[in-house]
């Protein structure tokens, strides 16, 4: 492995910043970090800049103006390695329900003055728009997580990050299944793993905050829960939430519109 350090850039689209802070959470992997990255653009961290041509460039937040598109291109081919991280980056988040109405709608009700308004009609990953080395789901990412893709990618090794289910990790930490013992509706079997099953831990249904697991069975899922007396209209809001751009919920609460 080459003793030089890598350049790292982090970028900010649409988005919360949470997964940003999720970075700066690290705090002392951080130290560790940097003996083998210098972090050369960072605008939520520090105001120095250190120009590219950049080795990492991990990206937040979704494509959802010409600019950010455009902007997307020019990191592309500025970096060796880019890694989207958070829904937002990864699926759209939850602006992406922007694209199942005429955004202008939402436009004219927020904004004094919508002429001055440059937008695209819908919010869409990161993916969507340039290709991209690896995806890191989460809202907001887990920050162990994050630390095993850099340092996979460091080193040029597959990050061995988990694509199971959140029941799995439901059955790891002891939690009864909020489904069977509550009659809550969760995403649990459909959502990848991640969050340490955080909101079945407080007996609250899953809301699918790391997007669809590998091969998730949606249409089995939704069919369990309306047997159980969910509506059609509780199902599609329940596909559509953090994760409602990903191909998997999108086209399941589609069903139901």
């Amino acid at each position: 492995m080459s003793t030089e350090k890598k350049k790292l850039a982090v970028w900010k689209f649409a988005s919360c910043d949470g997964c940003q802070l999720s970075i700066l959470d690290c705090e002392d992997e951080l130290l560790l970090l940097a003996e083998h990255i210098t972090i050369a653009y960072f605008p939520e961290a520090t105001k120095s800049v250190i120009e590219g041509p950049y080795d990492i460039s991990l990206i937040e937040g979704s494509v959802t103006t010409p600019h950010d598109a455009i902007k997307a291109l020019e990191i592309r081919k500025n970096s060796k390695t880019v890694i989207s991280i958070g829904a937002c980056a990864t699926s759209g988040g939850i602006q992406a329900l922007r694209n199942y109405i005429k955004v202008s709608k939402y436009v004219k009700a927020v904004y004094a003055k919508p002429e001055y308004v440059d937008t695209l009609e819908t919010s869409t990953a990161i993916a969507d728009h340039i290709p991209v080395d690896y995806e890191l789901r989460g809202c907001p990412i887990n920050k162990y997580q994050l630390l095993e893709v850099l340092a996979s990618f460091i080193v040029g090794k597959q990050p061995n990050v988990p694509n199971q289910s959140v029941c799995i990790e439901c059955k790891l930490n002891g939690n009864p299944c909020v489904a069977v013992a509550r009659g809550e509706p969760c995403l649990g079997p459909v959502t990848q793993a991640g969050c340490g099953a955080l909101c079945p831990h407080y007996y609250r249904g899953c809301f699918g905050c790391y997007g669809p697991k590998e091969n998730p069975n949606t249409s089995a899922l939704a069919q369990h829960l309306s047997e159980y007396g969910v509506m059609d209209s509780d199902l599609m809001r329940l596909f559509r939430n953090f994760n409602s751009g990903a191909p998997a919920f999108r086209e399941e609460s589609k069903k139901y519109d």
